[in-house]
């Protein structure tokens, strides 16, 4: 489910594949410590709609009192960090895999990369369950349009009848060697959950990938947490909080 943070038109500045807390005004859940939630900026800087996030709805406390809050309340938004962010150097493709709601931060990366109109090659390998699974699945494939230097590869684990020529497994090594030129000349971008992070970057270190053409950020039930050691510091702009 996506949500919307209108900014009443003052210019909140972040950069494609960040992050930022969501706080309540108020307590929801019995103490402030349980009112904030971290969360990727699933939108582009250059979208002109309001800041959008987007997550799996389970039932908690949390999760439940967003989706009932009215139209027009407030939240403290937190200055956007994270250095989970498109390189510079447009001669090495990005290649980004995402499962599930991994997809946040790397479509604000694709959205934004399409905006520019950069020359990066980039290809996105999306896995998830089942396709009703898959988030912003059309704005994916019509990114494939606007976008000739984006390659996308959607990938179904528990498969049926599939309508669309997805692929049918998961992320694996010889996925990848059939859709690239070569694993060791891209930066990868990984995001999903732990489990998944974690049998994704071995997979590329017993490939013979550096470490440090890797940056992950793992998702767990709410918070977001980013593996410093390959993906840098995170950034610091020096601006205050913003009441949204």
């Amino acid at each position: 489910m996506a949500f919307w943070f209108d900014t009443n038109g003052r210019r909140y500045e972040f950069r494609a594949g960040q992050h930022a807390d969501f706080v309540f005004p108020r307590p929801c859940m019995g103490s402030e410590s349980d009112n904030s939630r971290t969360f990727s900026l699933a939108s582009s800087p250059h979208d002109k709609e309001p800041i959008m996030i987007a997550m799996r709805m389970r039932q908690t406390a949390f999760k439940n009192a967003l989706k009932a809050a009215a139209l027009g309340t407030k939240f403290i938004v937190s200055r956007p960090r994270g250095s989970f962010t498109l390189h510079t150097d447009i001669t090495r493709p990005a290649v980004f895999i995402a499962g599930g709601i991994g997809i946040t931060p790397i479509r604000s990366i694709l959205q934004w990369a399409t905006q520019e109109r950069l020359p990066h090659k980039l290809y996105l390998f999306y896995s998830n369950r089942e396709t009703d699974d898959a988030a912003f699945i059309e704005d994916l494939e019509s990114m494939t349009v606007q976008n000739p230097n984006f390659t996308f590869v959607p990938t179904i684990t528990r498969h049926k009848a599939l309508a669309r020529p997805y692929e049918k497994s998961h992320v694996n090594r010889e996925m990848l060697t059939r859709h690239l030129l070569g694993l060791n000349g891209p930066i990868y971008y990984i995001a999903g959950p732990s489990r998944m992070v974690n049998a994704i970057t071995n997979m590329l270190n017993s490939s013979g990938v550096n470490e440090d053409d890797m940056r992950t950020e793992e998702f767990g039930d709410y918070n977001l947490y980013q593996n410093s050691a390959q993906t840098g510091q995170a950034t610091d702009d020096n601006r205050s909080d913003s009441e949204l």
